[in-house]
């Protein structure tokens, strides 16, 4: 069964890791585009929302379900523990806790990964509207 702690601990934390550093990849690239806008280059509204709404999907998506992936590492791990009790038929407390601990780590990294996302998310969706609001400002409404 270390093949079930290798998931945990390479799978699991590292797509957790992979798609943290996405997510801030797409911030910074949506930061720097923001910065770039100017709202007197674009006639339609439409065509500035979709210039602002590019890939903040997948940093949203980021946010809701990373914490889904940590927690399949936390039920993985309970897995790994319980498994590990029976084929050894002894309650070993060390044996447990390392188990038990490498399944709450995939938890942690979930939440964090989540809430890292949900701050870039809602920092750059407020970015975009006050630019829309400046587009329209610009163009009378």
């Amino acid at each position: 069964m270390q093949f079930l702690a290798d998931i945990i601990d390479y799978g699991i934390i590292g797509l957790l890791g992979l798609l943290c550093f996405l997510a801030v990849m797409l911030a910074a690239e949506r930061w720097l585009t923001y910065r770039s806008v100017k709202v007197t280059d674009f006639e339609s509204k439409k065509a500035l929302e979709l210039k602002l709404m590019a890939n903040l999907h997948i940093i949203g998506s980021i946010a809701s379900n990373a914490p889904y992936i940590g927690l399949l590492g936390t039920v993985l791990g309970i897995m790994l523990t319980f498994y590990n009790i029976g084929l050894t038929s002894n309650i070993d407390s060390s044996a447990i806790m390392i188990n038990l601990s490498l399944a709450l780590k995939a938890t942690a990294i979930g939440l964090v990964v989540a809430i890292v996302a949900v701050v870039l998310y809602n920092f750059l969706t407020r970015k975009a509207k006050n630019i829309i609001i400046r587009w329209e400002i610009a163009n009378g409404g």
